[in-house]
C-alpha cells in the first residue's frame, strides 16, 4: 500500500467516496509526512451506513452461530497472512515501533478466532416452573446494529476487540475510528470483505467531524448500542446522548494504574516489568499503563537505581529503525500534556532524574517525541499523580505499610488496571480483593488476553470486553413464557 494512497469509506460491501467529496491528510506523528488521504464523512454517510448495517442485520442476525463462526475464523486467516501490511500502517500513523505493531496485529487477529467459537455458545435457560402447566425459556438474540468507536493508540486491537464478539453475536457494526488513525480500520475492512463477510454487516466510517458523525450514532434509532475506548471525559458524553434512546453503552474508559513494589519482591523482575508496562506499550500511551510507581521505602534505593541503568537503555526513534522502543506521541496537543505535567510537578518540588525535556534534534526536528523521565520526590496530590499521563513519564514514590500503599492506589477516579509484585501469597490474595481496579496483575504486567473479561471499576469504564462475558455485552435476553392449557 502506497503511503499516498487515496483510501475511501467502506459502506455496504464496497469502499465508497464520502457524499461530499471532501477529504483529509493522515500524517506520521514522527516526522510530519502524510501517509494517506481519507474520506472526511459527514451525517449523510453515516446514515448510509447505518442503513446498509439496519439491511444487513436482517439477514446476519438470522445465519446459524456455526456459519458466523466459520466466517470469523476465515476472517482470522486472512488477517493472519496481512500481518506485515497492516503492522506497517500502524507504525505509519500512529508511530509506533513496527515490531510493536505486528505484535498488536498478531494480537487483535485472535479475537476473531476467540468469538468464532464462543459464537456457539450463547447459551440459554429453560427455568423450573412454579407451575405445571407453564414453562419458562430464555434465550439471547443480537442487540441489533452497534456504533463502534474506537481510539488511535491500538488502531487494530481496539477495532478487533470489539467487532468480533458484535459480529459473532450476530450484530452488525458501524466503526468510526479515531481520525488520526483509520488506515488500520479501512485495512481491516478489506480483509472482511475478502473473506466472505456479507455486505452492509461491518461498515467504516472516517472523519474528522467527530461530532456531527458522532451525533448521528448517537441519536439515529436504528442504532442500538455504543462500544466505545477513550477518554472518560468523552466516555461521560456519549453516555449523556445516549440516554435519550436507552441505548445500551459498554465503555473502556480512562486508568491511573498503580504499579506496587513490596520489599520481598524480586526486585530484577519487578523493573523489567515496570519498565515494560510504563514504556514499552506506545510509549505510555495506554490506559493500562503504570502511572504511579509505588515502592517500599526499605528498597527505594536499589530499585530506583536498577529502573534508571534500564531505563537509560531505551532508543527513541522513528517507527522503522532497528532497535528502536519508542515512538513518537500522537499529536502536538499529546506532547503538550505530557510536557505540562512534568514541569507542573518539577514546580511543585519533584526531582527530574532523566529526560524532561521535548527531543528536537536531527531526525525528532519534526515529530512528537518525548524521552523517557523519570521523577522522583513525588507527592500524591501533584496532578502528575491524579491525571493520566499518557506518556513516557515515570512518577515513583515510596511507601511504607501495606495498608498505606492499598488507600494511597486506590485514591483515584479511576479503577482500570494495576500491578502488584510480591512473593508473599497471603499478601497477594489481601490486595487482590483490596485493590479497586478491574484488571490486577501479580508479578505481571502481560494484561488481559482473548480468554478473560476486560473492563474498569469507578470512571474507567462499564461492561466487560474478551472472554465469555465479550459476547453478551452484544446480546439481548428474551424471556418466553409458554401455557400448555392454551
Amino acid at each position: 500500500m502506497l503511503e499516498t494512497q487515496r483510501w475511501q469509506l467502506f459502506i455496504d460491501g464496497k469502499f465508497v467516496e464520502a457524499e461530499n467529496e471532501q477529504t483529509y491528510e493522515v500524517k506520521n506523528p514522527a516526522d510530519g509526512n502524510r501517509v494517506g488521504i481519507v474520506p472526511n464523512a459527514t451525517g449523510v454517510d453515516t446514515r448510509k451506513a447505518i442503513a446498509a448495517a439496519q439491511a444487513a442485520f436482517k439477514l446476519w442476525s438470522k445465519v446459524s452461530a456455526k456459519e458466523r463462526g466459520q466466517l470469523l475464523r476465515k476472517v482470522q486467516d486472512v488477517l493472519s497472512g496481512r500481518v506485515s501490511e497492516i503492522a506497517r500502517l500502524i507504525t505509519l500513523e500512529n508511530g509506533k515501533p513496527y515490531e510493536e505493531a505486528k505484535k498488536e496485529v498478531a494480537f487483535g487477529i485472535d479475537y476473531f478466532g476467540w468469538f468464532a467459537e464462543e459464537a456457539r455458545r450463547t447459551y440459554g435457560d429453560i427455568v423450573p416452573s412454579p407451575s405445571t402447566s407453564r414453562q419458562f425459556w430464555v434465550t439471547k438474540q443480537p442487540i441489533g446494529v452497534v456504533a463502534a468507536i474506537t481510539p488511535w493508540n491500538f488502531p487494530a486491537t481496539m477495532v478487533t476487540r470489539k467487532i468480533a464478539p458484535a459480529l459473532a453475536a450476530g450484530c452488525t457494526v458501524v466503526l468510526k475510528p479515531a481520525p488520526n488513525t483509520p488506515l488500520t480500520a479501512l485495512a481491516i475492512a478489506a480483509a472482511l470483505r475478502d473473506a466472505g463477510i456479507p455486505p452492509g454487516v461491518f461498515n467504516v466510517i472516517t472523519t474528522e467531524q467527530t461530532e456531527v458523525v458522532g451525533e448521528e450514532l448517537l441519536t439515529h434509532p436504528a442504532v442500538r448500542k455504543i462500544a466505545f475506548t477513550g477518554s472518560t471525559r468523552v466516555g461521560k458524553q456519549l453516555m449523556e446522548r445516549a440516554a435519550s434512546q436507552l441505548k445500551r453503552v459498554s465503555f473502556e474508559l480512562g486508568g491511573n494504574a498503580p504499579l506496587i513494589v513490596f520489599d520481598d519482591a524480586d526486585i530484577d523482575s519487578a523493573v523489567e516489568a515496570a519498565v515494560a508496562i510504563k514504556f514499552l506499550r506506545v510509549g505510555g500511551q495506554s490506559c493500562i499503563c503504570a502511572n504511579r510507581i509505588f515502592v517500599q521505602d526499605t528498597i527505594a534505593d536499589q530499585f530506583t537505581t536498577a529502573f534508571l541503568e534500564r531505563v537509560n537503555q531505551l532508543k527513541v526513534g522513528q517507527g522503522f529503525e532497528p532497535g528502536m522502543h519508542i515512538g513518537p506521541l500522537i499529536n502536538e496537543k499529546a506532547l503538550n500534556k505530557v510536557s505540562y505535567l512534568v514541569e507542573d510537578a518539577r514546580e511543585r518540588g519533584a526531582k527530574v532524574v532523566m529526560g524532561g525535556q521535548r527531543l528536537t534534534d536531527g531526525n525528532f526536528a519534526n515529530g512528537y517525541f518525548y524521552p523517557p523521565t523519570v521523577l522522583l520526590n513525588v507527592e500524591d496530590s501533584m496532578p502528575i499523580c491524579r491525571e493520566e499521563i499518557f506518556g513516557p513519564v515515570a512518577p515513583i514514590l515510596t511507601f511504607s505499610t501495606e495498608e498505606e500503599v492499598i488507600e494511597r492506589a486506590n485514591h483515584s477516579q479511576y479503577g482500570l488496571a494495576s500491578y502488584l509484585f510480591t512473593r508473599n501469597l497471603v499478601r497477594i490474595l489481601r490486595l487482590s480483593d483490596s485493590l479497586d481496579y478491574g484488571l490486577v496483575g501479580v508479578n505481571d504486567v502481560g494484561g488481559y488476553t482473548h480468554e478473560v473479561p476486560f473492563g474498569g471499576f469507578k470512571e474507567s469504564g462499564i461492561g466487560r470486553e474478551g472472554g465469555r462475558r465479550g459476547i453478551e455485552e452484544y446480546m439481548e435476553e428474551k424471556t418466553i413464557v409458554i401455557n400448555l392449557n392454551g
